[in-house]
C-alpha cells in the first residue's frame, strides 16, 4: 500500500477530533456518512424522486448536503476528513478498479466530497480544499456544483420537513455499543427534520458481509455489524 499523502495527514492532525480516539472517530465518521448516503437511496424510493444520472451519485449528494446541514463547522470538517480518507484508503487497497461498478471511482468519490463541502462555504473551508488538494480548475465550479445540489435535492426535501418531531423513521438493532447509540440519535435527528410518507427502518446487525444498503421491498436501512468491524480494522491498519 503506497503510504498517504502529507498534506491529508496533517490536515487530521490540526482538525479538531469527534473524539480522542482516532480510530473510533473513522469509524463513527463513515457509519454517519454511510447512514445518510442509505437515507438518500430510501428517500428516493419513498418519494419516486426521479434521478438523472446514477443513483448512487444522488445518495453521495445528499449525504455531502446532510453533513453540511446538521453538523457544527468543526464537527463537520472532522467528519469529511474521515471520509473522504475512507475513499482514498479504498482506492489504495484496489488493486483493480470496478469500472464495471453503479458506485464512481473511489478517488472520483474523493473529490466530490471535498469539493461539494467546500462549495458550500467556500471562505470558511478554502484550507481544507488545499489540504486536500483540490485542483483550482475543479474548485473554481464547486460553489455551482453545491448550489446546483441543494436545489435539486430541495424538491424532494423541502415537502418533507416538519415543524415538529414526527415517528415515521425507527431504529431497531443493537443497543449496547457506541454504534447503536450513534444510530439511534441519528435516527432521533432525521425525525425531528423530517416526516416521511410512509415507515423507514433503520437496522444494525450480523448480515453476512461488509456492507450497507437500503431494501425496498421492506424499506429497511441495514448497516452491517460486519462493515463496523472492516472500519475497525482498516483504523487500526492505518494507525488512525
Amino acid at each position: 500500500m503506497k503510504p498517504l499523502r502529507f498534506s491529508l495527514f496533517a490536515f487530521l492532525l490540526f482538525a479538531q477530533p469527534l473524539h480522542a480516539d482516532g480510530a473510533q472517530d473513522f469509524v463513527t465518521a463513515n457509519i454517519i456518512s454511510t447512514l445518510y448516503h442509505e437515507f438518500g437511496h430510501a428517500l428516493i424510493d419513498l418519494t419516486d424522486a426521479p434521478v438523472l444520472g446514477q443513483e448512487e451519485d444522488a445518495a453521495d449528494i445528499l449525504s455531502i448536503l446532510l453533513l453540511d446541514a446538521f453538523w457544527e463547522e468543526d464537527s463537520a470538517q472532522s467528519i469529511t476528513a474521515l471520509t473522504a480518507l475512507s475513499f482514498e484508503l479504498a482506492a489504495q487497497e484496489s488493486e483493480d478498479p470496478a469500472y464495471w461498478d453503479v458506485h464512481g471511482l473511489d478517488m472520483q468519490r474523493y473529490y466530490n466530497q471535498v469539493c461539494l463541502f467546500y462549495g458550500a462555504d467556500p471562505d470558511t473551508r478554502a484550507t481544507l480544499a488545499e489540504d486536500f488538494e483540490l485542483p483550482e480548475a475543479r474548485a473554481e465550479t464547486c460553489v455551482e456544483e453545491f448550489d446546483l445540489a441543494a436545489a435539486s435535492w430541495a424538491t424532494v426535501l423541502e415537502p418533507l420537513e416538519t415543524r415538529k418531531p414526527a415517528q415515521s423513521i425507527a431504529f431497531s438493532g443493537e443497543t449496547d455499543s457506541e454504534i447503536s447509540a450513534l444510530l439511534a440519535d441519528e435516527v432521533a435527528a432525521l425525525n425531528e427534520t423530517y416526516k416521511l410518507p410512509r415507515p423507514l427502518a433503520v437496522t444494525l446487525e450480523s448480515c453476512g458481509e461488509e456492507n450497507a444498503f437500503y431494501i425496498s421491498e421492506t424499506a429497511t436501512i441495514t448497516i452491517c455489524t460486519e462493515f463496523v468491524e472492516f472500519l475497525e480494522r482498516q483504523a487500526v491498519a492505518n494507525d488512525l
